[in-house]
Parts: structure tokens; sequence; C-alpha cells
């Protein structure tokens, strides 16, 4: 790959770090001689930008395992970290339901992370906001309030400034934002009850929340109603409704997991992809708060999504 191709993988105005190495030194993989040279950075963001080409030996593209030695002249295009990509503005697809000069409700659809992590600094929710509503990079988080589940899809509200914010972070907290989830779980779940188990970060699995024994628990409350039940590919499933109290991470996910009820999908806890039901088949379908000017109750709904009908009507449902 010549030149002109690493130019165009780096700003316009990038120069890149040069090293001519010693004719004393003795061969050794370009990783480690590049983490001795750049002990600023650390060896796995180096061997990033050896393995995307903004590194160069002798005027030719390095590979992560090269053997470098003595006389051997390495060009460095040194690269932003993604994490600085997180508040970039960027066109995501994803709807508007309503909005208002205070607030924004978004019908987030399933696969959209919310807000930039580990693993996805860019391409999230919080970058299409940003790019949609610029004046929110004036707001913390850029407005957002309440979050969703990457594969969760359905409502959330998010608010255009800062006065606005603070008033709905303390609805929630006071849980008077009334949040409903249509939800498709394993087993014959029937009546009506409520989940009170504080939540917490699973000692095993860090990816996971937990209520046995977990790290740091927090209060956690959900109130859940059996709608129906049926067989999807001979395998009992029930079709609930979920109401929150609290917002902890995965709280739905886990608290039906607790009852021996996991979603439908949800491999994390326990859940199996069966039929169309490739992700957690949950999803956020009404939302209503007080609107921070009006002091009036707003309400809004979402249809279930596409993927989530094609489960629905794939059950064989009990009369």
């Amino acid at each position: 790959m010549p030149d002109t191709d690493i130019a165009k993988e780096t700003p316009e105005d990038s120069e890149p770090e040069l090293f001519e190495l010693p004719f004393m030194a003795l061969p050794e993989r370009l990783d480690k001689v590049l983490a001795q040279l750049m002990p600023q950075h650390s060896r796995s963001r180096l061997q990033a930008w050896i393995e995307a080409g903004h590194v160069q030996v002798n005027d030719q593209i390095a590979r992560v395992r090269a053997q470098v030695g003595a006389g051997d002249r390495i060009k460095v295009w040194p690269q932003r970290p993604p994490e600085s990509l997180a508040f970039t503005p960027e066109p995501v697809v994803f709807e508007v339901v309503a909005d208002s000069p205070d607030w924004i409700v978004v019908n987030k659809p399933a696969g959209l992370v919310t807000h930039p992590g580990a693993g996805n600094w860019h391409g999230t929710l919080l970058n299409g906001l940003l790019y949609r509503y610029p004046e929110l990079e004036r707001v913390a988080r850029a407005g957002i309030v309440h979050r969703l589940d990457k594969d969760t899809s359905g409502l959330l509200v998010v608010a255009r400034h800062e006065i606005a914010q603070t008033h709905l972070v303390r609805q929630l907290q006071a849980h008077q934002v009334k949040r409903e989830y249509r939800a498709l779980v394993h087993g014959v779940l029937g009546g009506s009850g409520v989940v009170r188990a504080p939540i917490g970060r699973d000692v095993r699995v860090p990816v996971r929340m937990s209520v046995e024994h977990p790290i740091a628990p927090k209060e956690a409350v959900t109130h859940y109603q059996g709608i129906r039940h049926g067989l999807l590919d001979a395998t009992p499933v029930s079709d609930i409704v979920c109401w929150l109290e609290t917002g902890r991470t995965h709280q739905i996910r886990v608290h039906m997991a607790s009852l021996h009820h996991p979603l439908l999908g949800d491999t994390l806890y326990g859940g199996r992809c069966i039929a169309h039901a490739q992700r957690q088949m949950l999803h956020a379908r009404a939302l209503s708060f007080v609107d921070p000017s009006s002091a009036s109750w707003v309400a809004f709904q979402s249809p279930i999504p596409e993927d989530f009908c094609t489960v629905v009507q794939g059950v064989v449902w009990d009369a």
C-alpha cells in the first residue's frame, strides 16, 4: 500500500513520528520496539495502529509481528483515541416521536447503543442527538436522562437544556416517570406480582448484573402482569407487561431471570434464541412524565417493532 493510502486514513495535517533504530539494535518485534519508543501509549493501542496501517517500516506498511532491527526506519501516524470521538455529532438513524423546547422523546431501535462506552465510542444515540440537535452539546450527556440497553427497543426522553434535565432527573428519582415495557419470557407466568430485589454487579461475570450476592446493590422494584401464554417451537412462553419503579441496569432482565422466567433471546441471563427471537424480547412501549414548563402530564406510546411482532405471531397462544 503506497504512502497516499496512509494519508487517506490519517488527518490531513497529521505528521508522522520518525524513528531510526541504531545499527547495534538486535532484532525484535515491532510492537515491542514501539512500546519502548512511545511509552506514553499503551501497547494495545500501538498494536491497533499497526493493524490499521498507520505504521510503516522502511516505507512499507508494517505488521504487528514484524521483526525490526539495525538501521530500520519507522514512521508512526498517531491516532486519536476512540473515546475522543464519544461526543462527536454523527448522522445516526432514530425516530423522534415528539419534541418540545424542553424535551425530546425518542423511539430507539434495537441494536442502537444509547451512550458511548468501552467498545462503542461512536455510532450511538448520543452521537445522533448531537447531530440532529446541536444545542445538546451544552447539556451533560447530551441531555440523556435514562437509558435503554442496546438490544431493547422503545421510548426514552432526552432533555434539551440543563433546567429540564434537572427536572426530569428529579422525577425519575421520585419514581414519577411512568415506564411500561412489553416482554416475552420463557415459561408460564400468569397473574401479577412485584419483584423487590436489589441489583448490583455480578461477582463472577462483570458484564452481568445480579440479585444474588451482588456488588454494591441498589434498590430495584419491578411490577409485572402476565397477559397470555403459549408455545413457540414447542417451548412454553409468556407475554407480559412490566412497570418500573426504579431504573437499574438490566433491571427487568435480571428480575425476570430471578423468577426463572428469563426473556426470550436474552442469552446473558439464561434466555434462549428460539424461532425469530434473536435479541432480548423487551420493548419500552409507553412513557409518561410531567412537562417541566406546563406542569401537565404528557404521555407517549410506541408500537411493537417488526421483529417482536414476528415472534409474537409465531406463538400458538392458549385459548
